[in-house]
């Protein structure tokens, strides 16, 4: 049903935002619902957390896990990685990180008489950056080309990555002892950016039993393989976005632009993610098209961190993702076509 801040709207007949071929998406909710039982089985009550990775990894994004320390950022990214047989590195940001050490060098081999490439942590499937604002900006612009373009290019010399690609950063907003902001640059190429939070205090409680004893991730097993989400991720780039949908998408980014709230709107890459985000949402909910539902869904932890409030909105204590909500509120919802 289609809602804007919680209120309903008009439910759409079904079919109208459709292009009347279904998709089949019966082995992509089996994978995935292997993935999500594995990753809520460490991760306790924290489903739309959960669900919102799942959707970048679906849509080939990067995540942002941005939130305070101790509940759960990193192990949600371990969970998630250990969850699918792919290749995983982890990196730990620190100030004396160097960026030969994300992308790798040319080492010259004394037998053979030339430089040998030895790849960096970024050659994994899944990178797990850990503190990622703790590094240098010097460090963190070597992820710049490949979060972007997945390659490297060292000494003129272009590296592919491997396919599927995801990288999964942390970061502490509270302390900035240390730290170096994370630039515009950077951010704009996450495609979302979420809070955990602190747990119910029923979650909490189970929590004591589950990670009190011993370590879930000791006895954590993948449950898809790399060639599943290969797979997966084709089958999302099927799902069909009518065109009054995607110009309900570009007037929600081109709003963040005019606005008087903010100093700085969402790029054309932020239009680009909503899009790719919305269809991976909507394949999780089983359906072969999009509808406003999810654009709506993903305003927030798409547009929000890309985002500058004026020193106006920051005094009166307003939030981008408060400003971002109001925006979709007074969006008008775009009318489904007719058949």
């Amino acid at each position: 049903m289609t809602t804007i801040n919680g209120q309903g709207a008009e439910q759409p007949e079904p079919g109208r935002y459709d292009r009347r071929e279904p998709v089949g998406l019966a082995e992509l909710a089996a994978v995935v619902d292997r993935v999500r039982e594995s990753v809520e089985s460490v991760i306790e009550g924290k489903p739309e957390a959960v669900r919102i990775a799942l959707t970048v990894l679906l849509a080939e994004g990067h995540l942002l896990l941005e939130d305070v320390p101790g509940v759960g950022k990193t192990m949600l990214a371990k969970t998630l990685a250990r969850s699918v047989d792919c290749t995983v590195r982890r990196i730990q940001f620190t100030p004396d990180l160097l960026p030969s050490d994300v992308t790798g060098t040319n080492v010259f081999d004394q037998h053979q008489r030339d430089f040998e490439f030895r790849p960096g942590a970024i050659f994994a499937q899944i990178v797990v950056g850990d503190e990622i604002n703790r590094a240098s900006p010097k460090t963190q612009s070597a992820l710049l080309e490949s979060m972007e373009e997945r390659q490297v290019t060292i000494d003129g010399t272009t590296h592919e990555l491997p396919s599927p690609f995801m990288v999964i950063a942390t970061q502490n907003p509270v302390e900035m002892e240390g730290t170096y902001a994370l630039p515009e640059a950077q951010r704009d190429r996450f495609m979302a950016r979420i809070s955990i939070g602190y747990p119910s205090a029923d979650a909490e409680f189970a929590m004591l039993d589950l990670h009190s004893a011993a370590n879930p991730l000791d006895d954590l097993q993948p449950v898809a393989h790399a060639a599943d989400l290969l797979k997966l991720i084709e089958l999302v780039k099927t799902v069909y976005v009518a065109d009054p949908v995607r110009r309900y998408a570009v007037d929600l980014v081109a709003a963040t632009r005019t606005t008087s709230e903010l100093r700085l709107g969402a790029s054309p890459r932020a239009t680009l993610h909503l899009v790719r985000a919305a269809r991976a949402h909507a394949a999780l909910d089983g359906r072969d098209y999009v509808l406003p539902d999810d654009i709506q869904a993903l305003a927030v932890p798409v547009l929000a961190h890309r985002l500058l409030p004026t020193s106006e909105t920051q005094l009166s204590r307003r939030s981008v993702e408060q400003v971002v909500l109001d925006l979709v509120a007074r969006l008008p919802i775009p009318r489904p076509q007719g058949r």
